[in-house]
């Protein structure tokens, strides 16, 4: 699975992140906090600009996150990807071609365990590992599962990504459009 060497992902919030998005040459990005009734909208603007968009499915508003409604998602708007906590949302877009992105929040031990179990059966193609300023466990969480890391997640300054990706993330997952900025040159 290639995300064609971006090292930012862009993760838009609002239309006007989404509009900034495509301007930029950025080809993928993610969107977060949607309501269910623009997705039509916003996938047919990204399709006619040619950017390829992951959909975080446990965040669009007015859809339950469950296998269902990643079936409808995938068939509905065809996302590049879906990045989900559930490990039946990211069998579902396994199963229909899709990028699967595993969400995994740090809390503790014994929930990193759990994960691990999990992202042993599921083998999703990426882990988006939150917060991602922690290097030393974005470098664990690669080195244990083998699958490329995404750091998601109190990302706030340039240093930040750095970190990150000197650690191991294949790409960082961001909101803050001046770090989109910094790394446009690089792509």
């Amino acid at each position: 699975m290639s995300i064609q060497g971006q090292k930012v992902l862009p993760a838009i919030r609002t239309m006007k992140d989404f509009e900034h998005m495509i301007r930029s040459p950025y080809e993928y990005g993610i969107f977060l906090d949607m309501h269910i009734s623009r997705l039509k909208e916003v996938y047919r603007m990204a399709y006619h600009n040619k950017k390829k968009m992951f959909l975080h499915a446990d965040l669009i508003q007015g859809l339950k996150n469950d296998e269902y409604a990643a079936e409808y998602l995938c068939q509905e708007f065809k996302p590049a990807g879906l990045i989900s906590t559930r490990s039946k949302v990211i069998s579902k877009a396994k199963q229909k071609g899709v990028i699967a992105i595993q969400r995994l929040f740090l809390l503790d031990t014994n929930a990193l365990e759990k994960s691990y179990s999990l992202i042993e059966i599921i083998k999703p193609d990426f882990i988006e590992v939150l917060p991602g300023i922690i290097p030393r466990m974005i470098r664990e969480v690669n080195e244990i599962t083998g699958i490329p890391v995404f750091a998601g997640g109190l990302i706030k300054t340039i240093d930040d990504v750095n970190c990150a990706l000197s650690a191991g993330a294949v790409a960082v997952t961001t909101s803050d459009r001046l770090i989109w900025r910094n790394y446009e040159g690089n792509i």
